[in-house]
């Protein structure tokens, strides 16, 4: 059942119940306020009775039966009874029903005593006269009543039909009307496949929960869309990267195999081989290391990190590394000042490093500086080399994967340390840019909220 159909059912449901109990509790309650008034009218019967037959002493039964035609109505089914201390009928016929001892006896007890005797409504009292003391009974059935309820009860079965029908149709309407945008939002989404991951549904100006799921799902759209992008492109560089050093690879040894050659030639051969394997050793190894970097950050927990002692370790390392050259770190404003943030250590040390190796190497055997800038905003890193600098055709596409400049092609790399330091800056909300004259000197700027 769709969402519509089942707002409109429970809508109508809720709201029939609260009618069905509404005219419940005034057919109960009308039905009730005519028992009462009939039971009043019963009660005013013997009253009436009373003083027509015990205090009129000197009216002749005639003259009695005159008087009671003329002030009681006659009433459906209407029973009356005297009866005197002896529980013996008095002023009716001796014939006439009669009713128990025990009845007669609650009625004294209690003065007074309404109930139902099938379907009459029954008033006895008890009525003290000086003729003595005498228990006066009136019963009849209010026919009135019972047509008037049956009567309430056929009206008020068909409003609460027309009622029925009439919350079911404006509750589909309301359900239709209030989820109009959810199904203009699976008509777009429908839309969506792998060729247009660029599409975006509509949010609308308001601010509802359907809104805000759009919003949640064009971010998840654009997740989605930045990895199929990846996806292809680290396809498409991967697969062009490792044929190269394969296609070396064949055909060196296919010219070496093609006719008998001397011992040198064959050891060239198997140099250049291995300089083709271990190329592609170095890519596997960044493609892998690319992989492993989304699951540490996946599985890995956040801790803090400070970034001062996070440089003193990366230098400290630098000293005993077999690269030329020294790492001096300096802290701004002072040595004590710091930054902590939420991050994965590891990550954050293999980003970093990546930088600087790269400084390392392009630097020739020259010194590589990294400055801590730290403020109220945030936290600035500043690492700083000497080498030929990137020329401007070059720097926007130095973060792509696998991309090598013309000037950097005779140094050893893959093309990945850049790539991998950008995607893993970005999953802790730090950016990366790069500052180059383009002729000496390159600065990268990782700057930390």
């Amino acid at each position: 059942m769709k969402i519509k159909d089942r707002l409109a059912l429970y809508f109508t449901l809720a709201s029939t119940l609260t009618l069905l109990i509404v005219l419940s509790g005034t057919y109960f309650t009308f039905s009730k306020f005519l028992e009462a008034d009939f039971f009043d009218r019963l009660t005013d019967r013997t009253m009436v009775t009373a003083n027509l037959y015990l205090e009129a002493d000197e009216m002749s039964e005639a003259a009695l039966q005159r008087n009671r035609d003329q002030y009681l109505e006659k009433l459906n089914s209407e029973v009356i009874r005297i009866y005197d201390a002896n529980n013996e009928p008095v002023f009716i016929d001796a014939n006439s029903s009669s009713w128990s001892h025990e009845v007669l006896e609650s009625i004294r007890k209690q003065k007074k005593l309404k109930f139902k005797d099938g379907k009459n409504q029954v008033v006895g009292i008890f009525y003290k006269d000086n003729q003595g003391d005498f228990v006066i009974i009136a019963s009849a059935s209010d026919q009135s009543t019972y047509y008037r309820l049956e009567k309430l009860k056929t009206v008020m079965f068909f409003i609460f039909v027309a009622i029925f029908v009439g919350l079911l149709l404006s509750a589909r309407w309301i359900a239709n009307h209030i989820l109009k945008p959810l199904n203009l939002f699976i008509e777009e989404v429908e839309q969506i496949s792998s060729n247009n991951m660029d599409f975006r549904v509509q949010q609308g100006s308001s601010k509802d929960e359907i809104s805000q799921l759009a919003g949640r799902f064009n971010k998840l759209m654009e997740h989605l869309e930045q990895a199929f992008v990846l996806q292809r492109t680290f396809i498409a560089n991967a697969s062009h990267e490792l044929r190269t050093p394969i296609t070396s690879m064949m055909i060196g040894a296919e010219i070496v195999l093609s006719k008998d050659r001397p011992a040198e030639d064959y050891k060239q051969a198997l140099t250049s081989v291995l300089e083709d394997a271990d190329r592609m050793d170095k890519i596997i190894t960044a493609l892998l290391g690319l992989a492993q970097s989304d699951l540490e950050y996946g599985a890995a927990k956040l801790e803090e990190v400070s970034l001062r002692r996070l440089l003193h370790d990366i230098a400290e390392s630098s000293k005993m590394s077999a690269v030329n050259g020294s790492l001096s770190l300096h802290i701004i404003p002072n040595d004590n000042a710091d930054h902590v943030l939420l991050a994965n250590p590891t990550l954050l040390t293999i980003a970093i490093n990546n930088i600087i190796s790269n400084a390392f190497k392009f630097s020739d055997g020259g010194d590589v500086k990294c400055t801590l800038h730290i403020d109220n905003a945030g936290a600035v890193i500043e690492i700083q080399d000497h080498g030929p600098g990137i020329a401007d055709e070059d720097r926007p596409f130095v973060f792509d994967p696998f991309y090598r400049s013309a000037c950097g092609s005779s140094k050893a790399g893959t093309g990945m340390g850049l790539y991998m330091t950008q995607k893993i800056l970005h999953l802790f909300k730090a950016t990366v840019i790069v500052k180059s004259s383009g002729a000496t000197g390159t600065v990268f700027e990782i700057r930390f909220a």
